[in-house]
């Protein structure tokens, strides 16, 4: 990699990691590429040559973020041996990771649907695509065996992400005081597990 390029990749660093900075201390409101510049140190004019408009540094964010989360439930997976075990170990994961990487996780569940990723939805539903491959990929012979019980894939996913995603929203949000991830943690791999086997 030639000197041009590494600093390139140095700046495109600072800025998603400035973003993120800022995102968690400002909130949705305080988010504006007025606010990134000057985290970063980064010109308006570097920042635009790098990711084409503010709203692809928002998407880009948002894509870090997620391979971050995916990779970390991926690696978790595949040190599982058993589906039950699997289940437990994402649970474990992908509450590990809210609690270790605040930032990145409430990034992740608060700019779901913002505005600012709508022109990047075809960038970010491939990548979707690909690290959500990890788990269908691992659960898919296990289904095929008998193992799991016979669901199309995109529903497992649902059945085994969608009460996390909603258990980690309410934790990062300040309306829901009463969640507490160490008691989702022990309660909900059975809870996902039930819906998943075969009797």
């Amino acid at each position: 990699m030639s000197p041009k390029q590494q600093r390139g990749e140095a700046t495109v660093d600072r800025l998603l990691t400035s973003a993120l900075q800022v995102y968690a201390t400002a909130g949705q409101e305080g988010f504006t590429v007025n606010a990134v510049t000057k985290a970063s140190g980064v010109s308006l004019g570097s920042l635009y040559h790098h990711f084409g408009s503010f709203d692809g540094l928002a998407a880009s964010l948002y894509c870090r973020c997620l391979e971050q989360l995916c990779d970390t439930m991926n690696a978790a997976l595949y040190r599982s041996r058993t589906p039950r075990t699997a289940i437990r170990a994402l649970v474990k994961a992908y509450l590990g990771f809210t609690v270790e990487h605040r930032d990145a996780a409430l990034f992740l569940h608060a700019s779901a649907y913002s505005g600012y990723l709508a022109s990047h939805a075809e960038e970010i539903k491939a990548l979707k695509e690909v690290k959500f491959a990890g788990i269908t990929d691992w659960l898919r012979p296990r289904i095929e065996a008998g193992e799991i019980l016979p669901t199309p894939e995109h529903l497992v996913e649902s059945l085994v992400i969608g009460p996390l995603a909603e258990t980690a929203r309410r934790w990062l949000s300040t309306t829901y005081d009463e969640v507490d991830l160490a008691e989702a943690e022990r309660i909900l791999p059975d809870r996902i597990w039930r819906t998943l086997r075969p009797d």
